[in-house]
């Protein structure tokens, strides 16, 4: 297909998206599927949930219909029966609220068919200095990554457009590195990446503060299932470009899951406990209105994007120190804006009592030299 009619195509997903997103709104209200204020949301009054349903209709139309010659009969329905398990685990969970271990179940089922039919799977890594087959290792770790990807972007579903926004700056990032640099055959992947950020796009203006509909699980659920999925395409042979490009490109849904665990095992609480300590909180208690936190952390995620476009650039002293860069950098926000709280900052206390010791012998040598020159 030529790209004039594969830009067209997405242009139309977009517009399919913005269209249909009115009609899911009160389709939402129709089936009860209410977000209701609480201790937790920031919502002060109702709001209809379920838009995700919009996006996966506009994305599900374009991949069948407008793009169907790009991808491979058997994977384009294999994927679509795991899309369907997700988008109904998530609208029952929006109208009936299902309990973490009912939706974990939705989710595995929805992994399973991706595994066995689709054929999306971690096979082998290679890193170099270490090369080996997975073999029965495979599937868990394959499921591990798919379950830990969908729940990182629900879990930063907490402000209007802010999981939608994220999603579209990681998967647009991991469209480009996908376009330009995995081979011909495998093209299909970055057009089905730019599709479903066609369909976000579309979404976002009604799912931006103020907000006139949410995700919700549906559609938070939906887009994490698609990014863990997606990014698997160019994980099946691991190496450590491979693997760290799409953490690297999922960087904010990534690292709030990680420290939100982390600050739940020091807390001594159950790791699925909610809290009001993710990022979009820590940085509205900071001062920060609706909106300037959602652009803060647009903004954190294109940082995070830049860098794992240089990825695929660099030699491996170069990608080493990269990485090394961002884990200290990332350190250092997190402990500088209380992600774990605020008496746990090792590294900030390390820095500071650097400077003091540094500081006290500069003091010592300075005294030394002036008492040599009063002397003299």
């Amino acid at each position: 297909m030529p790209l004039f009619k594969i830009v067209v195509s997405l242009v139309v997903t977009m517009f399919i998206s913005a269209v249909i997103t009115p009609f899911v709104r009160r389709l939402a209200f129709v089936l009860g599927a209410v977000d209701k204020p609480n201790a937790r949301r920031v919502n002060t009054k109702p709001m209809p949930t379920m838009g995700g349903l919009a996006i996966f209709l506009a994305f599900t139309f374009a991949t069948f219909v407008l793009l169907r010659p790009q991808f491979n009969t058997h994977m384009l329905f294999s994927l679509f029966g795991a899309e369907a398990v997700v988008i109904i685990t998530g609208m029952i969970d929006d109208i009936k609220e299902l309990t973490p271990k009912q939706k974990m179940l939705g989710l595995i089922i929805a992994a399973l068919v991706v595994y066995f039919l689709a054929g999306v799977r971690m096979t082998e890594v290679n890193l170099g200095f270490i090369h080996f087959e997975l073999g029965w290792l495979s599937l868990p770790i394959t499921l591990l990554w798919i379950v830990g990807i969908t729940n990182a972007v629900n879990l930063i579903d907490g402000l209007d457009g802010l999981a939608t926004g994220v999603s579209i700056i990681s998967l647009s990032t991991m469209g480009i590195i996908g376009f330009f640099f995995l081979t011909t055959a495998e093209v299909g992947t970055p057009i089905m990446i730019f599709t479903l950020v066609a369909a976000l796009i579309g979404f976002l203006p009604h799912n931006f503060h103020p907000a006139k509909i949410f995700l919700g699980d549906t559609g938070s659920l939906f887009i994490g299932f698609m990014l863990s999925v997606l990014s698997l395409q160019g994980l099946k042979n691991v190496t450590f470009i491979s693997l760290i490009i799409p953490i690297i490109a999922l960087g904010v849904p990534i690292t709030d899951t990680l420290f939100a665990i982390i600050r739940r095992l020091l807390n001594r609480v159950p790791i699925t406990q909610a809290d009001k300590h993710h990022l979009h909180h820590r940085l509205m208690q900071m001062g920060l209105t609706h909106r300037q936190t959602v652009l803060v952390i647009y903004g954190i995620e294109l940082i995070f994007s830049m860098i794992a476009l240089l990825y695929p650039l660099s030699s491996v002293l170069g990608n080493i120190l990269l990485t090394v860069g961002v884990v200290f950098g990332l350190e250092l926000f997190v402990e500088l804006i209380g992600l774990l709280g605020p008496n746990r900052t090792p590294m900030l206390y390390l820095i500071k009592h650097t400077v003091r010791k540094l500081s006290r012998e500069g003091e010592l040598v300075q005294n030394k030299t002036d008492d040599k020159q009063s002397k003299h």
